[in-house]
Formats: C-alpha cells, structure tokens, sequence
C-alpha cells in the first residue's frame, strides 16, 4: 500500500488547454485530455491542435498525471478495434508511442458505450468480452514499456453511470487492468427524459422515479466488483434544461414539455442564472443537489454546495476522489476549488494500492 492524496480530475477539451491557469493546474491531480480518436485500430491525436500547451503544463507542472482521454460520445473505432487480436494489438501498440512520444502518462477509454450503439457507432453483443480482452492488451503493453522505462503507465475508463454499463461489460475483470474507474455520475437524467429531476444529484429523493444517483452508482459498481478505492466520482460543470414544466413543486419532479437537452455551462449559470433574470435557487436536501425555477423552465446543476457534499461522500466511504467534465465550463474557478478544498486541502490522506 502507498500513500496517496485523493484525486482530483478534470476534463479539459484541445480547445480550453490555452486557458488552464497556474492556479487551476496547481489544484488538480490528474488532467484528462480530451479526446484522442480511434482510426483504422489505431489511437490517434493529429487533429489535436495544442500540443504544444500540454508539453509547456507538463514542464511546469511535472508532478501533474496527463492522461489522453481516447473517444467521447459518438466517437467510435472501438468496436472494430476490439473485435479481433490483431487489432487490439494495434490499438496497445498506439497507446504505447503516445505515452513514450508525447507527454501524457497514460490513457482514458472513453467508448460510449461497449455493446451500445445509441452514439451512432459500431456495436456488437461481443464487446462485453472484447473490452476486457482489449483493456488486458493494453496494460500488458504499457506495462512491458513501464518495465524498460523505469514507469508506470496509466490505464483509466469514464463509465457510464448506471446498470446499462455494468450489463454490457465484465467489471469484476476490467478492473484488474485499471488504475481506476472514473464514474460518469452526470446526465443520469436528461435527453432521454422528460420527468424533471437532477442529473448529477448525490442521493435519490423521495419522490423521483429514476432512482439513479451518485450514491447507487457507487453500490452498482463495487457489487459489480469494482474495488471501492478505484472508484472516481463525477461532477457535472455544465447544466440540463426542461422547458414548458408545470409550476408545481418548483418545478421539480414534473413531467415536461420536452426532454433535458444540455443547459447553461457554470459560467452562464452564475453570470445570468442563479437567482437572477426570474430564475430561483432551490436546494433538494435529500438528493443533495440544487436547481432552478422561474415558473417554466427547470434547470439541474452542481454547485459549491453540492460539491461539498459529493467531497464528504468520498472521504467517508473511501472512494479515490472525484473528476470532472468539463474545465472549460466555469470559467469562474468557483467549482473546481469546491474540489480542491473539499478534497486536497481540507481532506486527509487515503491509502490506495
């Protein structure tokens, strides 16, 4: 066992790489690129267009962890990729001359989502056992680098959050080839929806039919066999809107007139949103989530607050800390030093193996 501090992860899209503060990179443990493709079975990052920024924050910040995060919603390749030896020796092979070519310490598998095609990519029943086949393939490829180099590469997922994602892969494998699992634990309500609720919410309230949350995302996959300090809780610095909701219960628990589509970032949330232009805050203490409500519209979102909460939650239950989508969306800095206070200043040392 060694001695680390908590994790604190976040999701920095090519573009917003420019604007990472000094102050912002000095709070965070791990920094999690995004996205790496997969093409023709190989990872690759030519359309990335600043990587000269990654260099310059990893000379500045070498103690900092940079992992390329591989795919996002409707990226695919990995199915093709995982589908047969050789090309899942291709994909490790790829992985490998990142890391030793670049300056990123590891990879992040994000394929939304094995054995699912709802991001219109490729998808077949056999990507349960294939994403384990071609995780496996992977780490035994970064290892054998790590051994010459002295290193120890990374190897990370973003899973989705709920049974869906447990169903279409073997996590009681997986997890063996992984350093940890970062848990999507955001729009677990959303474009798929039109009952209002919160999309990143701690706990389930009485009184919501979905039972998801942060909470019974965590039960869901340490059952599945994720060990409990693997498991990285997500926080959503974006929002989810419902428009044309009925004015009962603030809004909260109705059905709508449309689905959740994505809302305000945190930025435009605290500019123009909360408790301004009609909008109120309410608070749900049960669910441990905030929201917003000016009569008609209904908007789910992470705050100070909440963040604190989800902080707590990982301390007391022994998780390894907490990431983030995305760095971009605050450019107030208010969320993610919620984190780092609630985590990394404040917050005791966790052992993890």
């Amino acid at each position: 066992m060694t001695k680390q501090k908590y994790i604190v992860a976040g999701y920095a899209v090519d573009s917003k790489l420019p604007d990472m503060t000094r102050e912002d990179l000095m709070k965070l443990t791990h920094l999690n690129v995004a996205f790496g493709h997969v093409r023709n079975d190989e990872i690759t990052l030519e359309h990335l267009k600043n990587m000269d920024d990654i260099w310059k924050i990893k000379r500045e910040f070498p103690e900092l962890t940079i992992l390329l995060s591989v795919g996002g919603w409707s990226a695919g390749g990995f199915s093709e990729a995982a589908s047969t030896e050789e090309g899942r020796a291709s994909m490790a092979e790829s992985a490998v001359r990142i890391v030793t070519d670049c300056p990123f310490d590891g990879i992040d598998l994000d394929w939304e989502y094995p054995c699912y095609g709802e991001a219109d990519i490729a998808s077949s029943p056999d990507d349960k056992k294939n994403f384990t086949l071609l995780l496996k393939t992977m780490r035994e490829a970064l290892d054998r680098q790590g051994a010459s180099d002295e290193r120890h590469y990374l190897l990370t997922i973003a899973a989705g959050a709920d049974q869906y994602y447990v169903d279409g892969t073997e996590m009681d494998q997986v997890q063996q080839y992984l350093d940890f699992v970062q848990l999507m634990t955001y729009d677990m309500r959303g474009g798929f929806q039109i009952l209002t609720g919160h999309h990143t919410n701690l706990y389930t309230a009485t009184g919501d039919l979905f039972r998801i949350s942060a909470e019974a995302s965590v039960s869901l996959f340490i059952r599945a066999g994720v060990p409990k300090e693997k498991i990285v809780l997500g926080a959503a610095f974006y929002s989810r809107v419902w428009r044309h909701v009925p004015d009962r219960n603030h809004g909260l628990h109705q059905m709508a007139g449309s689905t959740g589509g994505y809302g305000p970032d945190f930025t435009t949330l605290a500019a123009e949103y909360i408790d301004k232009n009609d909008y109120v805050r309410y608070w749900d203490d049960e669910a441990k989530a905030p929201y917003l409500f000016n009569g008609s519209s209904f908007i789910s979102y992470e705050d100070e607050e909440s963040l604190q909460h989800k902080c707590e939650y990982v301390k007391l239950n022994e998780l390894a800390g907490v990431m983030f989508w995305e760095y971009g969306c605050d450019e107030t800095h208010r969320l993610l030093d919620a984190i780092y206070k609630g985590l990394l200043l404040e917050g005791k040392d966790c052992l993890t193996t």
